[in-house]
């Protein structure tokens, strides 16, 4: 890999990434859908690769959003039966890279097979500290913010929590990256320009980059452009210059 030009102090901590243009990748080849879902995991497995070799702490990927429910039938099948797949044969190679994985959204909603390889590939790599990975997966921000709010309701209700006691950081604990760092830099590939319900508590203060190129192109080579990128930005988080 070609080495970033970047002081480490510049480095984002957390990179989310919004992969998108699977499906306009295969029709542009003339292939099925899921063809572009398969070689999607390939540019993963590169992304993953990559942020290890940088010394990225934080890569969260957008994998499934609760909306994507509304695909056909038989393409959401294979997604599902893709995504069991991967989380159990990509997990010897995690726990080797010593990558702490976990899955974020509402996981309960998810087909049986697919809860169980999260479960044990979260367990399997719990202590790992070399880089924090983690899929969205049946994941919404409305769906993220009202499910905290429920949590928050619930508490007041029990008399555990007064209307004074709420702040950002109380109400960031019952989000889904409790204890993580906020994104600082997103990319969303496909050529789209919008962030799609992904995370929209974390990323109030998101650098965002949008690339023309489909997910199955990524590679270390579109990640490393993305940093420096990133690196270049004054972020004054509201202060004056």
């Amino acid at each position: 890999m070609i080495e970033l030009k970047v002081p480490p102090e510049k480095l984002p901590r957390h990179i989310a990434i919004v992969m998108d243009g699977n499906r306009r990748w295969a029709r542009s080849r003339f292939l099925p859908s899921i063809e572009g879902h398969r070689q999607g995991v390939k540019a993963v497995r590169r992304t993953v690769e990559a942020c290890l070799y940088y010394k990225i702490p934080v890569l969260t990927l957008y994998t499934f959003s609760s909306e994507n429910w509304k695909r056909p039938e038989d393409e959401v099948s294979a997604l599902m039966n893709l995504l069991a797949y991967h989380l159990r044969h990509e997990m010897d190679e995690l726990v080797k890279e010593h990558v702490r994985f976990r899955a974020l959204g509402r996981l309960h909603e998810l087909p049986e097979i697919v809860q169980k390889q999260v479960r044990e590939l979260e367990e399997r790599t719990c202590n790992n500290r070399q880089l924090q990975f983690n899929i969205a997966v049946n994941y919404g921000g409305r769906q993220e913010l009202v499910d905290a709010a429920r949590a928050l309701m619930q508490a007041a209700m029990a008399g555990q929590l007064a209307p004074h006691e709420l702040t950002e950081e109380r109400f960031a604990q019952h989000l889904t990256t409790a204890g993580m760092d906020d994104p600082d830099l997103l990319i969303r590939t496909g050529g789209e320009q919008r962030i799609s319900n992904f995370l929209l508590w974390q990323m109030a203060y998101t650098e965002l980059i949008f690339l023309s190129s489909h997910w199955p192109d990524f590679d270390a080579n579109h990640l490393r452009l993305a940093i420096e990128e990133f690196a270049g930005r004054e972020r004054r988080f509201g202060a004056a210059v």
